[in-house]
Order: C-alpha cells, then structure tokens, then sequence
C-alpha cells in the first residue's frame, strides 16, 4: 500500500516544527517495532523524554537567568527609587539607562525571559499536535487507518459516520468538519483516531471492518493491530479517562475505573511538584510588575486542577504526554537546581562586567569614528566637487563645452573668495551660456 500522509498541523512555524518532532516520533516507533513492542503509550513516553532533552540547553539557560534576576533585582530597585519622584522625560531616560546598565552588568536583558518563552512555545503546541494526530506523523499507524477509511468510503462515502444519529459520534465528526471537506480519505482517518472504544465498535459492525487486515495481522478486535499500538498498561490510550470510567463503572471493572483516574490525579500531582521546584521570581519593588508575580503565583495554584481537568476529558495518551512531560520536566529541574547551586555567580558577573566595558569602549568609538566622519565631509567640499555637481546639472548636451563651464566656475569662486558669490549665481552663469548657445 502507498505511504498515506494524513492531516498534518498547517500552522504557521508550528506546523513545521510538528513535521520536524513527526520525523522523531516516527523514528522512536520504528525502534519499538523493531524491538516487537511498538506501542503508541512507549513511544509518547520516550518521545517526551527525548524532546525535552533536545530542549535542555534552553531550560538551563532560562534557569541561570532568572537566578541572575533575583541578583540583580536589589540593584534595580536601588535605580528606581533613585528616580521614584522624578518623572521628568529625562529622569525617566537615565533611569532607564542605569537600569540597561545594570542588565549589562550582568549579562541579561529585561527581555531574556520571553525569549526562551517564546522559542519554547511553538516546540510544546508542536508536541500536543503531534501527539493528538499520531497516525498523520507515523506511517505504519495512519497507513493501518486508511485501510478502515477506504472500506468507509468505498461502501457509502462515510454517510452513516456522518449521520449516524449517535450524539458522542456526532460531536467527534463535528470536530474535523473541515478536515473532511478538505479530504475525505484524510478526514475519516482523523475521526475514526478520536472515537472512543463503544464508539468505534458500532462503526466498525456498520462497516463490517473487523475482518480488514493489514499487512496480513487483523486491524480491530482481540490482539490486533490497533489494539497493540493503543494498549498501555490494560487502558486504551485513545480513550478519554472520561469515557473509560463510565464504561468501567458500567462493568464493574474497579481496576480499570482506578487506573483511568490515576492519569488525571497523577497529572495534577506531578504538575504541583514541578511548579513548586521552579525558581520563584522575587519582588522587584515596582508595583505593576509584583502585580503581575502575584497573578502568575495564582495561576500556577490553579494549573494542577486544569490538568487534572484537561486529561480528564482528553484521550488518556494526551494525559500519559503530561504526566510523562511533569517527570521529566521535575527530573530536570532537580538536576538543573544542583548544577546552578554550584555556579560560581560572582564570577559570572565579573565576565559579564569585563564584556560589557569591552563593548560599551567599542560603541564609543564607533560613534566618535561616525560624528569625525560626518565633520570631515562636511567641511571638505571642495570647489572641484561643487564645480562637478554644476556640471551634472547643466544640459551639457545643449553644446555648452566644459571649458566655458569652467570659465564660469572659477569666475563664480573668485566672487565666493571675495564674498560676492553664490551656488545660485554659478547655476545662473551656466544657464546664460545655455542660451547663448541655443541662440
């Protein structure tokens, strides 16, 4: 069968970034299949580690800033209450620059923090898209899930899927609406890898899908292909804990009911423990800004609770990536917190204070280098170089010959040497030979 390549994320930066951590994900599946455990659960778990190694230079880097800030924060207050009462355009002015001096001083910048933020945003909305959308970036699985939508569409172009009366079905297609009008083949796929297990077996009995094969191994049903990728530890990661619970408590299947909440309670737990091993921002000293510590303070209260919620209500492999994610990420920090601790900090600033002057001293004569060139142009204009502009603004091609110019030229400078001349009167002169040449 011919590679299928699924719906794939098409926003912006993201979109490339997904295609990139794709190649990735896929490369970790390979390996697992390889190994014969190619587990969709294994391969986000690995995935998650390798990513967020890929991303440790960065997470070392926005550590060391913000313990320079808390360094730094007392010499910024020290300027600002210098100028607390001054607010004059030009006290503001030098406040802000002892201020650029004081992050030069130590090699930051005020916006250090939002740049790591901002290179770290598009790699983390990259993974949920590649996580959320596994068969558009892993061949074998999406290629296993278009045999399902071939026999969809081959049987009634996916009307009964997209009809099918059935609420939580209805509310799945609604979701990739515009993914089956762009392409059905690709749509169908995208819905079938959000359906829940019920969901998914009336379509697969209106199909009559569980007798498909791919690769010569049965697709749907005990020990096939999909159920393979998508058992972890007994719970089907394509399932939302939501879902699962309901059908456990159903069943009066406790453990599977206890091991569908333990991804949400887990998520929030491990989210708790990696906020609180993050460095705190101190108090600056300026109002707005403690304001906005404060708000933040709140919201990372709150952010274990919304996880909880997140991975309850999303595919349980959304919340196996977040609590994998929280582990890591707390690992990390652990070990990064150890590495800082034993950073000689006063010596950093030393370095910094040292290239910092070094730069300062170059700017400085760069611009001495500037101001004496722009003198020395100014005062350097010669007669010859004010006689050739004349020359260019004069219709030589009228029959005027340079030497009448130049006549008329040295005429004009022995008026400017006496104080009698002008530019205009030159501009004048030649006009004069240009009539009387035309005559």
């Amino acid at each position: 069968m011919d590679v299928i390549i699924l719906t794939q994320n098409s926003t912006f930066i993201i979109g490339w970034v997904s295609k990139i951590l794709g190649y990735i994900m896929e490369g970790i599946f390979t390996l697992l299949e390889m190994v014969g455990i190619p587990n969709i659960g294994l391969a986000i778990i690995l995935f998650t580690i390798v990513v967020n190694l890929l991303m440790l230079p960065i997470t070392i880097k926005q550590q060391k800033f913000s313990k320079l800030s808390a360094k730094m924060q007392p010499e910024i207050q020290a300027v600002q209450a210098k100028y607390k009462n001054k607010k004059d355009s030009d006290s503001q002015m030098a406040m802000n620059q002892e201020i650029q001096m004081v992050y030069a001083k130590y090699g930051t910048s005020p916006t250090g923090s939002c740049l790591y933020l901002l290179i770290q945003m598009p790699i983390l909305f990259a993974l949920y898209r590649v996580i959320y959308s596994i068969p558009a970036y892993v061949t074998k699985i999406g290629n296993t899930y278009a045999v399902l939508a071939e026999k969809i569409i081959n049987k009634d172009n996916a009307h009964y899927l997209m009809n099918s009366g059935i609420k939580t079905i209805e509310t799945t297609v609604g979701q990739f609406t515009k993914n089956l009008n762009a392409d059905l083949s690709k749509g169908v796929v995208d819905v079938l890898n959000r359906l829940s297990s019920t969901d998914f077996a009336t379509i697969a009995k209106e199909y009559e899908l569980n007798s498909l094969t791919y690769n010569g191994q049965l697709i749907l049903g005990k020990g096939g292909l999909l159920e393979t990728y998508n058992n972890f530890l007994g719970l089907n990661i394509g399932n939302a804990p939501s879902s699962i619970v309901k059908e456990a408590f159903e069943a009066g299947a406790w453990g599977l009911l206890i091991g569908a909440l333990m991804i949400p309670i887990l998520s929030a737990l491990t989210q708790f423990i990696s906020i609180k091993l993050m460095p705190q921002q101190p108090k600056s000293g300026n109002e707005q800004a403690d304001s906005m510590a404060e708000s933040m303070k709140m919201m990372n209260m709150f952010m274990p609770l919304m996880s909880a919620f997140f991975c309850y209500s999303f595919a349980a492999g959304m919340g196996l990536y977040w609590v994998a994610g929280n582990v890591v990420r707390t690992i990390q920090q652990i070990i990064i917190n150890k590495h800082i601790d034993k950073m000689d900090f006063d010596q950093i600033i030393s370095q910094n204070k040292e290239k910092s002057a070094k730069k300062l001293e170059k700017m400085k004569i760069q611009q001495e280098r500037l101001n004496a060139y722009a003198q020395m142009n100014t005062k350097n204009i010669q007669p010859s170089q004010q006689r050739k502009t004349m020359q260019n603004k004069a219709n030589l091609s009228s029959g005027v010959s340079e030497r009448e110019i130049d006549d008329a030229m040295k005429n004009a400078d022995s008026k400017m040497k006496t104080g009698s001349g002008s530019m205009f009167e030159k501009a004048g002169m030649v006009k004069k030979y240009n009539d009387k040449n035309n005559k």
